[in-house]
């Protein structure tokens, strides 16, 4: 029943093979002739757009229009698609930045902006409707994204907004009722892949003040995890990988970033297409790469590149990352924590072990010596990768290491990662949003309580107070809170990427109430 679940959407976007169905599935839509021409002729600057408008008509109706009208000569395609799509709704507000508040005041206020109430279901929209209130990140990002929402939801507990978080987190577990997994975003064309496994940390959150949480939320875990797992019985030898799912060299399932599409992404149709145009490459191959990496949260980054410089290069679902694991590890203990409050001492037994044999094994395959680093794994080229980056602290933040293995990678943490205006992402500069010179309110979050669970106070202070600097000198030029910060040069307003700069912004807000939190309790002396 679980495979019949979370495939369901996959297989109406990929297989329908009736003419009628094709043209009018929403879904298959992404593969017609005028999705194709909007977005690559940018009738809208964002591919985004496009993909969040909503027809006036059946899509049948509105593609076999298309076609007759298409070769005309006085055809206008701008008109066409404001004749038949509506544009997305952006709520309007008419929030102004104050800047003579202090910034936690101004991020107070922002709450009511960037919370959303519960959906009603349109048949024509990708919305998939949530049923409880929700916040989302800001700017272009308009719906819940999975893994934003851990970070959001940090500084919701921070000013004790218990409420909103209960019903974030049941919005996440009606979507792994309803589909199978937490997807990217509540958008259908986020359906074939989820994002970092957060749930089981959002649990750990909500256990403060809720200590049954990790029982009353066990089925959603262990749901989570089938789909995960989907695919262990299948990999029997070493380098056997099927889905998300990679056998290791000692006979240990591990785990890897696997987006189940194999076309460009809608969200992102132009930028994909004109890539794979480029190359001399299988472009299905190309773009499930590229869509993994999406998957991860890390889009881009030379994490998944092969000649760790360029974009073509990519090669996600060949590594196994070690980030992805460490919170597969969580989830593992997590789920044998319910098991336990529920009575069933096997299968929490069972979970515990699995979580004991994770952590094991990415400390083989991922603990550097040499570099006194975790990296991620290449299990094609049975090797690290040898690219640095912030996803090695997160065997910290789950205290998988032991003291003497943190002690190492906090000096290289500092003497390598630490800049300015906080922790750099990655040691090199490729002009991705996620390499250098940026730094990332989750990755400064994870860096600085993986430092204080090995007690390496110093470094972790330093890590908040010039991320929160940075925070503040921003706000106070331009009264925005950004999505990502330039940690290198003090003088820039932000970070460059795969997109314009956004303000908002969910996960930036959260961290940046957390680290004052956590500011707040050092000044009172806790």
């Amino acid at each position: 029943m679980r495979s019949i679940i979370f495939t369901l959407g996959i297989v109406i976007l990929y297989s329908c093979t009736k003419p009628e169905k094709a043209v009018s599935d929403p879904f298959s839509f992404y593969s017609s002739s005028l999705f194709h021409d909007v977005q690559m002729r940018s009738v809208f600057p964002d591919s985004k757009t496009f993909v969040d408008c909503t027809p006036k008509r059946a899509l049948t109706q509105i593609l076999n229009n298309y076609d007759e009208l298409k070769d005309q000569p006085d055809f206008d395609l701008v008109e066409f698609v404001n004749r038949n799509f509506d544009l997305p709704i952006r709520p309007k507000s008419t929030f102004a930045t104050d800047t003579t508040l202090a910034m936690e005041e101004h991020l107070t206020r922002l709450w009511p902006v960037l919370t959303r109430k519960a959906d009603q279901q349109e048949p024509r929209s990708t919305l998939i409707a949530l049923p409880y209130d929700y916040v989302v990140p800001g700017g272009r990002f308009s719906e819940i994204y999975y893994w934003d929402s851990y970070f959001t939801i940090l500084g919701l507990k921070a000013q004790k907004k218990y409420g909103l978080i209960q019903n974030m987190v049941k919005n996440f577990a009606h979507l792994i009722d309803t589909i199978g997994f937490i997807p990217n975003g509540n958008r259908n064309y986020y359906l074939t892949r989820s994002q970092p496994p957060f749930f089981s940390l959002i649990i750990r959150e909500l256990e403060e003040y809720d200590s049954l949480a990790s029982l009353h939320y066990l089925d959603a875990m262990t749901k989570e995890y089938t789909f995960w797992m989907d695919g262990l019985d299948s990999v029997k030898k070493s380098g056997d990988a099927v889905r998300h799912v990679v056998m290791m060299d000692n006979g240990t399932a591990l785990n890897r970033y696997w987006d189940r599409g194999d076309s460009p992404r809608p969200e992102s149709y132009k930028e994909d297409f004109t890539l794979a145009q480029q190359q001399d490459g299988d472009p299905k191959e190309l773009y499930r790469h590229i869509r993994s990496a999406a998957e991860s949260g890390w889009d881009f980054s030379s994490r998944w590149f092969g000649d760790r410089k360029s974009l073509a290069s990519i090669h996600t679902t060949d590594i196994v990352p070690v980030d992805l694991n460490c919170l597969l590890a969580h989830l593992e203990r997590m789920i044998s924590k319910g098991y336990s409050l529920k009575g069933d001492i096997q299968k929490a037994n069972l979970f515990k072990k699995r979580s004991d044999d994770r952590r094991r094994a990415l400390l083989t395959f991922c603990w550097d010596p040499e570099t006194t680093f975790f990296m991620d794994y290449d299990f094609i080229a049975k090797k690290r990768t040898g690219i640095k980056s912030l996803a090695g602290i997160f065997p910290l933040f789950f205290e998988m290491a032991q003291k003497d293995v943190a002690e190492k990678v906090a000096q290289v943490i500092e003497r390598e990662f630490l800049k300015p205006s906080g922790v750099i992402t990655t040691l090199v500069d490729t002009d991705q949003q996620w390499d250098a010179p940026n730094g990332w309110a989750p990755l400064q979050w994870m860096t600085y309580k993986g430092l204080k669970n090995y007690q390496v106070d110093r470094l972790a202070d330093e890590v908040r107070s010039r991320w929160l600097r940075q925070n503040m000198r921003v706000y106070e030029a331009t009264g925005k809170m950004m999505e990502k910060y330039n940690v290198m040069d003090t003088t820039l307003v932000a970070g460059g990427g795969e997109y314009p700069n956004q303000d908002g912004f969910g996960w930036t807000n959260g961290v940046a109430l957390a680290f004052l939190k956590e500011t707040s309790y050092r000044l009172e002396g806790k």
